[in-house]
C-alpha cells in the first residue's frame, strides 16, 4: 500500500502542480503515491471536493489545496 493518496479531479489548475510537487517528494523518500479522482466517489467529492488537491499520508489529511513539501519531507523521514 502507498503512503501517500492524492485527492484530485478533472479541470483542477491546482493538481497539476500538486502531482509534481508529490512525485518529487515521493521520489526522495523512495515511497510511492496514489492518484484518486474524488469524483469517482460521492463520499469523497462530499468531503474534500471544495479543497482539491489534498494530501492523504497514510490516510490521514496532511495538506490540501497544495503540497507543503518542507513539512511532508520531515513527516515521511520520521
Amino acid at each position: 500500500m502507498n503512503r501517500l493518496t492524492l485527492l484530485t479531479t478533472k479541470e483542477c489548475h491546482l493538481c497539476v502542480r500538486a502531482r509534481a510537487d508529490l512525485d518529487a517528494v515521493a521520489r526522495e523518500a523512495g515511497v510511492g503515491w496514489t492518484e484518486v479522482d474524488v469524483a469517482g466517489d460521492a463520499g469523497l467529492a462530499r468531503e474534500y471536493g471544495d479543497r482539491l488537491p489534498v494530501v492523504l499520508l497514510d490516510g490521514a489529511e496532511h495538506s490540501y489545496w497544495d503540497v507543503d513539501v518542507k513539512r511532508l519531507r520531515r513527516d515521511l523521514a520520521s
